[in-house]
């Protein structure tokens, strides 16, 4: 069996392939061959949140997700949110303080897209629930909580609570 093998994906919307290892976490490939620095290395075991990618509409810890495994998915990473402006996402983490070192940042904000995207209110015991795949060594959760659940407002129409 080889130890290589073609993989064909799509990352941010553009089409790629890659001879990868079959040994390789979808981290290292993100980051090392796509230069996805939005991906970061925490625990490496599926704890910490920070490899946070969505694949096929659903967020992952890639370091815990072989490179192999992308073949035929869809991934998006934090860099599929640039643009002239920043997301409203992005610009509700900093309304409300939620980045402090920011090592966590990308991983939550991705986590948080998932969540926005099923168009659902969710209480804030479900948020927590949502986001408890996440360690801030910062502890800014109470901060990011309110930055999603503004978000999530905001994108519904609704009025926020106080």
């Amino acid at each position: 069996m080889s130890q290589y093998k073609l993989v064909r994906f799509n990352l941010n919307g553009k089409d790629v392939e890659k001879m990868v290892d079959v040994r390789a976490s979808l981290t290292d490939m993100l980051r090392n061959d796509y230069h996805m620095t939005s991906v970061k290395k925490g625990c490496e075991v599926g704890e910490c949140g920070a490899c946070n990618v969505i694949i096929d509409g659903e967020a992952f810890n890639s370091c815990i997700y072989l490179a192999v495994w992308a073949d035929g998915k869809h991934i998006r990473t934090l860099e599929s949110l640039m643009g002239p402006e920043l997301s409203d996402i992005q610009q509700a983490f900093i309304e409300e303080t939620a980045v402090q070192c920011g090592f966590c940042t990308p991983g939550f904000i991705m986590t948080a897209v998932e969540i926005l995207e099923t168009n659902r209110l969710y209480t804030d015991d479900e948020l927590r629930k949502l986001l408890s795949g996440h360690l801030c060594r910062c502890t800014g959760y109470e901060n990011i909580l309110r930055a999603v659940k503004k978000t999530m407002y905001r994108r519904l129409g609704l009025p926020l609570p106080e």
